[in-house]
């Protein structure tokens, strides 16, 4: 039976399972296409936000570029916090979108709990459901755990139950590149899995590539940001070894090369993705010998924050002010933020350190890094040294009014160019040019 236009029948439903930045954009593209959604998630705040038609994560509405009220009213987008409402028969696809990692760690727990929720499903009926999981996995993870875990449930894959691994590739920074629009992997551990898949993946995605199985598809993400890791790594590594010369000119130049991407150096890699890459590869490797380049990857980049903290403070500066808490600009994440041990490196160091973070609270912030924060921009002028870690757009103001209140600061570490227009004054330094660190 075609899956799509079971879906499209309206007698059936997705089931997301987590509603962050992944499964949530799920649930909206395939609403949008008239696809009755249900997404499951703990937080009850998350869930009466999403059932009032308003998003919890504030910075997709742009990235959406659409309102998501009129899915809520017309019945095909709703949330829950209730498990037992997603594990009926009217429930044919359950995409699985919930993080799998814990203090920069891989972590399953959550992902066997929403297995078991599932396998408590109906086994015998007509149309075996099919569980996508969109979660980044380390490699075998599926071979070790989830499919064992399914077969203990008496669930036999490819007959009462369906499995692929779609891993994704947002980047919830620019719209065009969504789910809609980007290229999207999957693997499957049967023919017919495959086929569902394909069935349902193609109601929204327009790019799909079929990995010749599971295990294929499994990798891939892990690799592709390990290969990412590794190239900023490098950046990093080079302005430490070269501080005098400007690194960041050389990348840019390098870059011209028709087949070499730029990699500016900075603060370090954050987010969900690169910097634990490597680090779910290697977890499931005997020989770590055999993948040295990632495992001086992540000593690097763990280090960076030390770097730059023993420089600042060789500098001669003592009130450091950090300009925010995401790990990339105009986006509410702070997991895995290089900002978080960069605070901890420089506090260490006899510094003292605020922050300010547009998206968000004062609690959110001390909760993060145990910091007070400041306010924007008139108090910059009582720190001597700044950190601007992002470019959220609210950090864009004009240049008189930043010359005024930066005017005791005898430097000023721009990660992503926030300021660079301005053309300020000798105390200011892009990460990576001369002399920065």
């Amino acid at each position: 039976m075609n899956y799509q236009k079971l879906l499209k029948s309206k007698k059936y439903k997705i089931a997301v399972w987590g509603t962050g930045y992944i499964g949530l954009s799920t649930m909206v593209y395939f609403s949008k296409k008239k696809i009755k959604c249900v997404g499951f998630d703990i937080n009850k705040e998350k869930i009466k936000k999403i059932n009032s038609g308003v998003l919890p994560l504030a910075d997709l509405k742009k990235w959406f570029g659409f309102d998501i009220k009129s899915l809520v009213k017309s019945n095909y987008l709703k949330a829950t916090s209730n498990y037992k409402e997603l594990i009926t028969e009217e429930f044919l696809v359950h995409f699985i979108a919930i993080p799998t990692e814990k203090n920069g760690k891989p972590y399953y727990k959550p992902l066997l709990s929403v297995l078991d929720n599932i396998a408590k499903i109906n086994n015998n009926a007509k149309n075996p459901p099919i569980i996508i999981v969109e979660s980044t996995l380390a490699p075998k993870v599926s071979d070790k755990k989830i499919i064992p875990f399914l077969k203990r449930k008496k669930l036999k894959v490819g007959k009462n139950i369906l499995l692929s691994i779609a891993p994704r590739r947002d980047w919830f920074i620019e719209g065009g590149k969504n789910l809609e629009n980007l290229d999207r992997v999957y693997g499957s551990t049967d023919k017919q899995s495959t086929k569902v898949t394909k069935d349902v993946l193609s109601i929204v995605c327009k790019k799909l590539h079929l990995a010749s199985s599971y295990r294929v598809s499994e990798m891939v993400k892990s690799v592709e940001n390990a290969y990412r890791h590794m190239d900023i790594t490098l950046a990093n590594q080079l302005s430490l070894a070269f501080p005098k010369d400007n690194i960041r000119e050389v990348l840019k130049l390098v870059g011209t090369k028709w087949n070499v991407e730029t990699f500016n150096p900075g603060i370090g890699a954050g987010g969900y993705c690169i910097p634990l890459s490597s680090r779910y590869i290697l977890s499931q490797v005997k020989s770590l010998n055999k993948l040295s380049l990632l495992r001086e990857t992540i000593k690097t980049d763990d280090g960076m924050s030390k770097f730059i903290a023993n420089s600042i403070k060789k500098k001669g500066l003592k009130k450091i002010g950090v300009l925010g808490l995401s790990y990339k600009g105009d986006l509410k994440v702070s997991v895995l933020s290089k900002v978080i041990p960069l605070v901890k490196s420089l506090k260490k160091k006899g510094l003292k350190v605020e922050l300010f973070d547009p998206y968000f609270t004062d609690k959110e912030i001390f909760k993060a890094v145990k910091v007070k924060t400041f306010k924007f921009p008139g108090e910059l002028k009582k720190f001597d040294g700044l950190v601007v870690s992002v470019n959220h757009k609210l950090f864009n103001i004009s240049k008189k009014v930043l010359e005024k209140n930066t005017k005791n600061c005898k430097l000023i570490i721009d990660h992503d160019g926030a300021w660079k227009k301005y053309n300020l004054k000798n105390n200011y330094h892009l990460t990576g040019d001369r002399e920065w660190i």
